[in-house]
């Protein structure tokens, strides 16, 4: 990934990938990603994207087009944000699954404040170590106001809600704030404490129950999304000119006690309930629990669905006072930290040594997709030693009992020290022990299993490293007449915008994979497939010219994004005879995305190719 400094420019750029302004339905940022919800994915937009200065990879998942971008994704949403007026194109979102909209809310919700609350996790930890070190500091009023302000964030986390879910759902965020608030007004913290106690408080007809939504998260989250039902409701009803005084009355005296009598309670209920099934795992058989967040947790963090999980943790430390999912998540984080500086160790190249050693120190914080991407998913092996690493050192820290006691809201080396409890001393002991049992694992099974190390070369002054991956052959992946890419009857292709490489005019109707590959991309219209190879070359095969008119007619996929494919494998059909009846021209260039970063060798320009003949070689 190349260093960025114009971040205005990375965002234009992407923006003008994704299809501009009008194709964006919504969009919001983690800590490492943009996340995009198109209205329709433009079928170059992943591979050229992936190509851009300062992006370390794009992954379609969730309903969501995430550009994953590293540390400088704050500065990228910025430019982004003054360019696009998000709010017009609302009413353009396109129809999701359930399970995408669910994670696409929370990472909505959550991302943005994840910076807080990993803030004054930071601080609880501080406050940990400094009453160990002196317990006499506990009595201090310094103490005493750090303490209390380091769980502000937590205290009052519905109002952080309101005002990131009021940006999801697109409504007035003041009122969101107005209803939340009242969720922990300590009046009703008072009454809550008088139901719990037996006396029973009525709401009209309907009896209270005695919840309480300090630190809660599905509540307000669920507030606020019948927030924006009724309110865009309530502002057709009412007349323009009394609408901006009683649209925030008539939503906040319904949404509240809606709340107080339907909504909250049913929403604390099932967050418990879910963390209740994952706690009975944990009871039941803690090690299998360790063993299965220590080694997925980070498969999980490649698809960027991570944050659905965050209901589950806060119930559990507003109920318990402490988490174990936590203890075994920032195990899970260390080992693919590992992974990462043992392919420094090993690697003898120096480009590649530069990559790991910055995204290592970018894991320290919490902070894995650049160490993922760049480099130990990229060469697979580490990142498999990664996720055996953090199981069994999971599995270490269970057997010592270990838990968290504050939050994480970026689980890392740094937060280990949120295992810390005067009351269970080996909590903290086998925490470390996990940490450390994943690190000198991890970083020991790099050095022996190994990877393909790229081979550096240099360019004739012998000043430029160049980094070269062994070299892949490319099979034709169709039987036609083979003809040069600058002579394909479009501009775009012929100019080599689109990545260098050859020209098929098919004799059949059929594409079968080059190269042992995964299928990164496969068009709507199922006119074209893209590959990455495995030494990281970014194929697409587009069968015909402007096919994206026939919409998927005349074609037929045999494969879908995410497989996994052999050289000769069947990737798609196509009705050769009936295309051409309908007047496309069917010449199918084979191109290289990225081919910039390899040498292309062609084995033929010219004549006909079978099926399986040797195309091209990339190294």
């Amino acid at each position: 990934m190349a260093v960025i400094r114009d971040y205005n420019k990375l965002a234009s750029d992407i923006l003008r990938e994704v299809g501009g302004e009008e194709n964006i339905s919504t969009f919001s940022r983690c800590a490492t990603r943009l996340r995009l919800v198109l209205n329709h994915t433009p079928a170059t937009a992943k591979t050229h994207i992936q190509s851009l200065p300062g992006v370390i990879a794009v992954v379609e998942s969730g309903g969501q087009f995430q550009v994953v971008i590293g540390t400088h994704v704050a500065d990228v949403f910025n430019a982004l944000s003054g360019m696009v007026k998000e709010n017009e194109h609302g009413a353009q979102q396109p129809k999701t699954r359930w399970l995408d909209a669910v994670i696409a809310t929370m990472s909505a919700v959550f991302a943005p404040i994840v910076y807080i609350l990993a803030a004054a996790g930071i601080l609880q930890g501080l406050l940990i170590l400094l009453g160990l070190a002196d317990a006499e500091i506990k009595t201090s009023g310094t103490f005493a106001i750090l303490n209390f302000m380091s769980w502000t964030p937590f205290a009052f986390l519905p109002v952080f809600i309101a005002i990131t879910a009021a940006r999801h759902f697109k409504c007035n965020p003041f009122i969101a704030v107005l209803c939340c608030c009242a969720l922990i007004n300590p009046e009703w913290t008072a009454m809550a404490g008088k139901i719990a106690a037996g006396n029973e408080v009525k709401f009209l007809f309907f009896p209270l129950a005695e919840t309480v939504y300090t630190s809660s998260v599905l509540p307000p989250l669920f507030l606020v999304w019948a927030l924006s039902w009724f309110e865009r409701r309530v502002e057709k009803w009412l007349p323009e000119v009394i609408s901006p005084l009683f649209t925030p009355l008539l939503c906040f005296v319904v949404i509240v006690p809606l709340t107080l009598i339907v909504i909250g309670p049913i929403t604390s209920w099932a967050a418990l309930g879910v963390a209740h099934g994952y706690n009975t795992l944990f009871h039941a058989a803690p090690a299998l629990a360790a063993a299965i967040i220590g080694g997925v947790w980070q498969v999980i963090v490649i698809f960027g669905v991570h944050w659905g999980i965050t209901p589950v943790i806060m119930a559990n430390f507003d109920t318990q006072g402490y988490d174990s999912f936590q203890a075994y998540q920032t195990i899970a984080v260390i080992g693919q930290m590992a992974a990462v500086f043992g392919v420094f160790i090993k690697s003898r190249n120096t480009q590649l040594k530069a990559t790991s050693l910055s995204a290592g120190v970018t894991a320290i914080f919490g902070i894995t997709e650049p160490a993922i991407y760049g480099v130990t998913l990229r060469f697979k092996k580490p990142f498999i030693c990664g996720c055996i690493g953090g199981a069994i050192g999971a599995v270490v820290a269970s057997l010592f009992g270990s838990l968290y006691y504050a939050y994480a809201a970026l689980p890392g080396l740094f937060t280990l020290v949120n295992a810390i409890s005067p009351d269970a001393p080996m909590s903290f002991i086998g925490e470390l022990a996990g940490a450390g049992t994943a690190i000198v694992l991890t970083i020991v099974m790099v050095q022996f299993v190994g990877f393909d190390d790229p081979i550096e070369e240099t360019t004739p002054d012998e000043k430029t490293p160049v980094l070269k991956v062994g070299a892949v052959q490319m099979l034709s992946p169709i039987k036609g007449e083979v003809i040069a890419l600058e002579s394909v009857a479009d501009e775009a292709f012929a100019g080599k915008a689109l990545g260098d490489g050859i020209a098929i005019i098919p004799h059949e109707g059929k594409v079968v994979a080059p190269c042992d590959a995964q299928v990164a991309t496969l068009i709507d219209s199922h006119h074209a497939v893209g590959l990455i190879c495995d030494n990281g070359a970014e194929l697409l095969i587009h069968v015909g010219l402007n096919t994206v008119n026939l919409q998927g007619r005349h074609f037929t996929p045999r494969v879908k994004e995410g497989d996994r494919v052999a050289a000769g494998d069947t990737l798609l059909e196509f009705d050769k005879q009936r295309i051409e009846q309908e007047g496309y021209d069917l010449t199918t260039p084979v191109l290289v995305v990225n081919s910039d970063e390899f040498t292309l060798t062609r084995h033929q320009s010219q004549g006909t190719v079978t099926v399986g003949e040797p195309l091209m070689s990339l190294g």
